[in-house]
C-alpha cells in the first residue's frame, strides 16, 4: 500500500512540473476590409513574369542568409536529437589493465600474495535515469518547439528573400525604362539642337534662344548619370540576394527579358479568416519561441526533484589475461542512486525566476508580433491600393502629355507656337514617363509587400 500511494505521488509531482502551455488568446477581426476577388495565381506567378520566377528560385538556393537559416534548423534538429537521446539508456564498453606495487614494509601482505600484481578488467557499463519529475520530458519539449522556431525562422527568411528579390527587380526594370525613356527624349532634343543650330547659322533664331535649347539639352543629359547610378546599385544589390560570386556580381550582367507592362492582381483574397495570418512564418516563430520558454520554466522547477540514476556493469575481471574470461572472473555491479538538493543558496529559486521572465518576454514578443503583423497587412493593403490608383493616374497623365507634345510640334510647324511650348511639352512628357514607372514600380512592390504580410496565400 505504501508503495502504492508512493508511485502515485511521485506521479503527482512530476506532472506538476510538466509544461502548459497553449496559445495566447487574441482578439483578431473577423476578415480583412477591403477584400477583392480570390486570386487566380499563387506565389510569386501573380506578376505573370517568368524571369522574377527563375531569379526567385536562383536567391532560394544560392542566397547566404537562406543558407544561414537553413543551418540553424540542421543544428535545431540535431539539438533535439540529443534531447531526446538523454531519455534513452547509455551503454560503454571499458577494458582496464592496471600494475601495482605494494609495500613489503607495512606488513599488510597476506602469505603467498606477490608484491607486484597485474589486473585485467572487462565491463559493459549501463545507466539510465528516471524521468519520474519530467525534466528529461520537459528539456525535450523546449528542444522541439525550439526546432519549429527555427524552421520558422527559416520560412521567414525564405518569404522575406523572395519578396525582396521581386522588389529589387521590378525597381531594376524601372530604372531601365526611365533610362531608356530619358535616352529617348535625349536623342529627339539633340536631333532638335543640331536643326536649330543650322537655323541659328542662318539667322532664322536668336542666340537666346538657341542658348535655351542647349541647357534644356544638357538638363536631360544630367539625369541620365544619376538614373544610371541608381541602375547599377540596384542590379548590384540583385546579384548580391541571387548569391552570386564576387566575380559575377563585378563583371556580369543580370540578363533582361520584355516584361509585363500592366499588372492585374487583386488587392486580397475575398473572405479570408484573419485567423490564418497566425499561419504567418514569424508569428509560428514567436509561439514556438513562447512554447519553448514555457518548457524551460518547468525544466527549471524540476530543479527541486531528486534525480534518481540506475548504474549497472557486467563483466570479467582476472590478475590474468588468459583467464580474464573465464567462469570465475565474472564480475557484476547495480546501483541506485539519489541526489536531492538540499540548500543552494536561492540559486535554484533564481533559475525559476529567470526562465519565469524569459516566458514572459516571450509571451511580450508573441504579442508584439501579432500586433505588427496586423499593422503591416493593413500598411500593405492601404498601400496596393493605394498605388494602383496611382499607377491609373499616372498613365492618364502621360497619355494626356503625350497628346500636348504632338499638337505642340504641330503648332510649331504651322508657326502658331514657339520652340518654347514644344520644349515645356517634351520636359512634361519626360518627367510624366519616369513618374509612372515608378508608380509601376510602386504597385509592384505593394503588391509583393502584402504577399509577404500574408504570409503567402
Amino acid at each position: 500500500m505504501r508503495r502504492a500511494v508512493l508511485v502515485v505521488a511521485l506521479l503527482l509531482a512530476g506532472c506538476a512540473v510538466q509544461p502548459d502551455f497553449k496559445r495566447p488568446e487574441i482578439e483578431l477581426p473577423a476578415a480583412w476590409p477591403g477584400g477583392a476577388g480570390a486570386p487566380q495565381a499563387r506565389g510569386w506567378s501573380l506578376y505573370g513574369d517568368p524571369q522574377l520566377e527563375r531569379l526567385i528560385e536562383e536567391a532560394l538556393a544560392a542566397n547566404s542568409d537562406l543558407a544561414r537559416a537553413v543551418a540553424r534548423v540542421d543544428e535545431a534538429r540535431a539539438l533535439l536529437a540529443q534531447a531526446e537521446a538523454a531519455r534513452m539508456p547509455s551503454a560503454g564498453a571499458q577494458f582496464e589493465r592496471s600494475r601495482a606495487l605494494s609495500s613489503a614494509a607495512t606488513g599488510t601482505l597476506p602469505p603467498g600474495v606477490a608484491r607486484e600484481r597485474n589486473n585485467y578488467r572487462a565491463a559493459l557499463e549501463v545507466s539510465y535515469e528516471l524521468d519520474l519529475w519530467g525534466r528529461l520530458a520537459a528539456a525535450s519539449q523546449a528542444a522541439r518547439a525550439e526546432l519549429l522556431a527555427s524552421e520558422a525562422a527559416r520560412d521567414a527568411v525564405r518569404l522575406a528573400l523572395a519578396a525582396e528579390v521581386a522588389k529589387t527587380w521590378f525597381a531594376l526594370r524601372a530604372l531601365d525604362a526611365q533610362v531608356a525613356a530619358t535616352r529617348g527624349a535625349l536623342a529627339l532634343r539633340e536631333q532638335g539642337l543640331a536643326l536649330q543650330r543650322r537655323r541659328f547659322e542662318g539667322g532664322l533664331i536668336s542666340e537666346f534662344e538657341l542658348r535655351q535649347l542647349e541647357a534644356e539639352a544638357a538638363a536631360a543629359r544630367a539625369q541620365l548619370p544619376a538614373l544610371e547610378r541608381e541602375r547599377e546599385a540596384s542590379e548590384a544589390a540583385l546579384a548580391v540576394l541571387l548569391g552570386r560570386s564576387p566575380r559575377a556580381i563585378l563583371e556580369d550582367r543580370i540578363a533582361r527579358a520584355a516584361a509585363p507592362e500592366a499588372l492585374v492582381a487583386p488587392v486580397a483574397p475575398a473572405g479570408l479568416p484573419s485567423e490564418l495570418l497566425l499561419r504567418r512564418p514569424d508569428l509560428v516563430e514567436a509561439e514556438s519561441r513562447l512554447a519553448a520558454a514555457n518548457a524551460r520554466v518547468a525544466l527549471a522547477r524540476s530543479a527541486y526533484f531528486p534525480s534518481v540514476q540506475l548504474t549497472g556493469a557486467l563483466g570479467s575481471e582476472s590478475a590474468a589475461l588468459a583467464n580474464l574470461f573465464s567462469g570465475p572472473a565474472g564480475i557484476w555491479r547495480f546501483a541506485a542512486a539519489v541526489s536531492a538538493p538540499i540548500f543552494s543558496g536561492g540559486r535554484l529559486e533564481a533559475q525559476v525566476d529567470a526562465a519565469a521572465a524569459r516566458e514572459r518576454q516571450a509571451l511580450a514578443a508573441y504579442q508584439s508580433a501579432i500586433r505588427n503583423a496586423f499593422a503591416e497587412v493593413r500598411t500593405a493593403l492601404a498601400a496596393q491600393a493605394r498605388a494602383a490608383e496611382t499607377f491609373a493616374a499616372e498613365s492618364e497623365r502621360a497619355a494626356a502629355l503625350a497628346a500636348a507634345l504632338r499638337l505642340a510640334r504641330l503648332r510649331y510647324a504651322n508657326g502658331v507656337a514657339s520652340q518654347l511650348e514644344v520644349i515645356d511639352a517634351e520636359r512634361g512628357l519626360l518627367a510624366a514617363e519616369i513618374a509612372r514607372h515608378e508608380a509601376l514600380r510602386a504597385q509592384r512592390a505593394a503588391l509583393a509587400d502584402l504577399y509577404r504580410a500574408l504570409g503567402g496565400w
